[in-house]
């Protein structure tokens, strides 16, 4: 399969390992874009985007939990204007939120995967994720699983619905919208949270990872135990996950999970955050620090976050089903995506980065293919990953 695009030759790194995913690694379709200093390094793309047909230079996919970034972006705009405080009470611009005891629940922890609604426990009906509206009501009343702000746990699928209400109600634009009007359109991206229908032929349908001879620890507890979080998440997700690759879901903005782009796109939206644009020092700083830290309540793995983002997390200790995770600079912040697509920044290393595929990984992470690329950017850069598996310039 021919790898397509540029490289500058000082990055022959990540063309080495991306081409090696294509050969090796078991990659079908996919492609990488590196910016360093605000300028393209690394363009590449390969592979088939469906049988028989070539992944192309404009060829877009599903992205899903990058799509997160994306959100939080949204966020934190509305912060850096002054608009949002992430030290408010969620109350303040969702005033139903406080039903159930979740009065004190602030903005931040919301972010942070702090909120304790990683998933919902009444049953939602087949179509939920396509109606904001039921979504938004329904998180409104629910009971909280832990206190707000005490522990953190992923907030897989109704972090987008979450922080995008609170966009809502401070903007009066839809998720999607602002996204589009405020990051995609200003920047000059081919990036959706809602795509249009023109754009749907040339997407990259997901192909589901195989199964692993080991789980991680999360499907073992979703599937031993019908009252867990993990088994809520995957059993009472409003019908996403069966129908994620139809036309109606891609036309739907999804803020957790739904978000339908490219390497270059992850990247683009990146990049000027690596250059310090964007939002004020200030509040990439905020973008940067770690919030919360330590056991996933959901996951069942250490996990690491920003108000928003993700941080670079080493969880090589553990055994092989649980060992991914995502290993980048300190400074580093971003999201990875279910199977192992992944974007984010390094404003110390002045660098944007974007990986995204059709053919998903098994694990919890970023997966081998997307940390071999990730390495070689890092080690094209002159760091050096001796330092307890975080990337560090020596």
């Amino acid at each position: 399969m021919t790898v397509q695009g540029t490289c500058d030759p000082r990055f022959s790194l990540v063309r080495e390992e991306f081409e090696r995913n294509i050969a090796e690694r078991g990659e079908i379709g996919a492609s990488v874009c590196v910016m360093v200093d605000g300028e393209v390094v690394v363009d590449l793309w390969g592979g088939e985007a469906a049988p028989g047909t070539p992944w192309l230079h404009d060829t877009i996919g599903h992205v899903w939990s990058c799509t997160k970034g994306a959100t939080a972006l949204c966020a934190h705009l509305l912060a850096a204007r002054g608009e949002l405080d992430l030290d408010a009470p969620v109350i303040r611009y969702w005033p139903e939120y406080g039903a159930a005891g979740k009065g004190a629940t602030l903005v931040r922890h919301v972010l942070a995967h702090q909120a304790g609604l990683p998933v919902l426990r009444e049953p939602l009906p087949a179509d939920a994720f396509l109606d904001w509206k039921l979504m938004a009501e329904r998180l409104a009343v629910a009971e909280p699983f832990w206190e707000p702000g005490t522990r953190h746990g992923y907030h897989a699928l109704t972090f987008g619905f979450l922080v995008g209400e609170i966009i809502r109600r401070i903007s009066g634009r839809s998720l999607g919208t602002f996204f589009r009007e405020e990051v995609a359109e200003p920047l000059g991206l081919e990036f959706w949270l809602g795509l249009p229908e023109e754009q749907e032929g040339r997407v990259a349908p997901t192909i589901p990872a195989d199964v692993p001879a080991e789980l991680p620890s999360f499907y073992v507890k979703a599937f031993s135990d019908p009252s867990s979080m993990p088994a809520l998440l995957l059993g009472n997700d409003g019908g996403f996950m069966t129908s994620s690759d139809t036309r109606e879901s891609h036309a739907g903005e999804y803020g957790s999970v739904g978000a339908i782009t490219n390497a270059r796109g992850l990247a683009g939206m990146y990049r000027p955050l690596s250059l310090g644009e964007l939002v004020p020092a200030e509040q990439r700083s905020i973008m940067a620090r770690t919030e919360s830290a330590g056991m996933d309540a959901v996951l069942g793995v250490p996990t690491r976050w920003s108000a928003g983002f993700m941080k670079s997390t080493d969880n090589r200790h553990l055994p092989a089903a649980d060992s991914e995770g995502a290993l980048m600079s300190e400074y580093a912040f971003g999201h990875a995506g279910m199977g192992g697509s992944v974007g984010f920044c390094d404003p110390g290393a002045r660098l944007a980065f974007g990986y995204s595929m059709n053919k998903q990984g098994s694990g919890l992470g970023i997966n081998p293919r997307g940390q071999a690329l990730t390495d070689a950017a890092y080690r094209t850069l002159g760091y050096d990953r001796a330092n307890g598996g975080i990337w560090y310039r020596p």
